[in-house]
């Protein structure tokens, strides 16, 4: 239900309905500013805030005689308001309506975003309390390396995420600028008062200065901001994903009645979720180097930015925002295995132990090349004839001298991994 909800939401702040709706509002905060410094009648913004209106499909039928969105608008409103309609866009320019259309936007798009990733924190947040203290095998390069929690990983999770909304916070205040400037940016024909007042009703900034434009380096920073934020998407995707293969099988993706999973293996239970949100992070950070291609225009303006703007806007706010939601879904619903969790980290023998066991006999006076020595020919030993590294290291002359059975089983047990589990989550922010 938060899913549907929140994407048809999304989508409504990217309709041609709600960027019509901006325009026409930006035209009459425009004109009700010229009049409060006495450059229009009074009267006539009046008559122009009560009688402003627009129709879509008249507005296309007018775009497709002029070849042009902001004359066929114009045209189309100023028949429904009648004379008063002549200082309908008095000294702006076409980008003026664009580019705060985009603003408001944007920052719209931001705020269902930052409501996003709170949810998903949220879910984050009660799976981690949950598995504080679920054991399992942390691995390096793949390979088993020592034990952490299940929890831990999680919290993990929670933290990166913290670090996408303090990053869509500022990159909000970056584009929460608007520009009422005129054709090359030097209001020639419209006082910057009307600029300021404008951007105010509307929650923005004016631009300090613009050309025809606002800097394309802003919606830049806001498409890259939001591919960073699928990029960490796709990094918790392909972790379950991973512990979702079939001898790992730690987690996995919730699986309803009724699901298939393969039209030729009935037995298939694939990671289709996390498999998706990979797909989709990828065509997020393509739409990303299209913004930094956008950064580099002509002069004072050209048009070569448009057109990859129509597409790359919409279609990140709106992906992410279905992005962060379904891996809320995910996680929310995500299926645990502590005993396949222990089962794999006692597959090696206790291997996990080399580190606790090669500082124990360094504190003990061991020289330090020695003692990996010593340690590494037990773990060879156990890679390779198994045993256990708890009997390859007792049956070690040089490690026998120095630990005794107790010193090596207290070295080889896992519960030291977790002293500072609870420390870890109150840096982080998780309580409970």
């Amino acid at each position: 239900m938060i899913e549907r909800y929140s994407r048809h939401e999304m989508r409504s702040v990217w309709t041609e309905q709600r960027k019509l709706e901006i325009w026409l509002e930006i035209e009459t905060l425009a004109c009700e500013a010229m009049a409060g410094l006495g450059a229009i009648p009074a009267g006539d913004a009046a008559e122009i805030r009560a009688k402003g209106a627009f129709d879509i499909e008249s507005v296309r039928e007018i775009e497709r005689r002029t070849n042009h969105d902001v004359i066929a608008f114009l045209e189309d409103v100023a028949a429904r308001v009648g004379p008063a309609a002549r200082w309908i866009h008095q000294g702006l320019t076409s980008s003026d309506l664009l580019d705060t259309t985009l603003a408001v936007q944007m920052v719209e798009s931001c705020d269902l975003l930052e409501r996003d990733i709170i949810a998903l924190r949220e879910a984050v947040a009660t799976r981690a309390v949950e598995h504080k203290f679920t054991p399992m095998i942390g691995r390096s390069h793949g390979i088993h390396a020592e034990p952490i929690t299940f929890g831990l990983k999680l919290a993990l999770m929670y933290d990166e995420f913290s670090r996408a909304l303090e990053r869509l916070s500022q990159t909000r205040e970056r584009i929460r600028v608007g520009k009422i400037s005129g054709a090359v940016g030097t209001h020639a024909h419209l006082d910057p008062r009307v600029e300021n007042e404008v951007c105010e009703k509307l929650g923005l900034k004016p631009a300090s200065l613009s050309t025809q434009i606002l800097q394309r380096d802003r919606h830049a920073e806001f498409i890259t901001t939001l591919a960073l934020i699928a990029s960490s998407i796709d990094r918790w995707a392909t972790e379950f994903r991973h512990l979702q293969r079939t001898e790992v099988l730690e987690v996995e993706e919730y699986f309803s009645a009724g699901q298939k999973g393969s039209s030729a293996m009935p037995h298939k239970r694939n990671p289709i979720t996390g498999e998706r949100l990979s797909g989709l992070a990828r065509v997020i950070r393509g739409n990303a180097m299209a913004a930094l291609e956008n950064v580099a225009l002509w002069h004072e303006r050209d048009i070569s930015h448009s057109s990859a703007e129509r597409i790359i806007l919409p279609d990140t706010c709106t992906l992410l925002d279905y992005m962060l939601t379904t891996l809320t879904r995910l996680v929310a619903n995500l299926l645990v295995y502590p005993e396949n969790m222990k089962r794999n980290m006692e597959i090696t023998g206790g291997l996990y132990a080399s580190q606790s066991a090669l500082l124990m006999l360094t504190e003990r006076g061991m020289d330090r090349k020695d003692a990996y020595e010593a340690v590494q020919r037990a773990a060879m030993k156990t890679w390779k004839d198994g045993g256990g590294l708890a009997a390859n290291l007792a049956s070690e002359p040089t490690v026998a001298k120095h630990l005794s059975a107790d010193d090596i089983e207290h070295a080889c047990a896992p519960e030291r991994h977790f002293r500072f589990v609870e420390e870890k989550f109150r840096s982080v922010g998780i309580v409970g």
